[in-house]
């Protein structure tokens, strides 16, 4: 055993969630159901090329309506 070894610990945080996924065996699969529908999208790149080159740049003081103000 080496000198340097700590007691094995989990913290209040881990044990929670170890103790909710024996409770409810399905959690993991229902996030990962969750995050495809959120977020795991194809990209079409063609349309963010397009919205990219479609953008306006803003002006330096966004409530200046043109430029002819002082």
């Amino acid at each position: 055993m080496s000198f340097f070894r700590r007691p094995d610990y989990t913290s209040d945080a881990t044990q929670f969630i170890e103790s909710l996924k024996q409770k409810k065996p399905s959690l993991e699969q229902e996030q990962r159901k969750g995050r495809a529908l959120l977020w795991d999208k194809q990209i079409d790149r063609e349309f963010q090329a397009r919205a990219e080159a479609a953008r306006v740049p803003q002006q330096p003081y966004v409530y200046q309506t043109g430029s002819d103000h002082a």
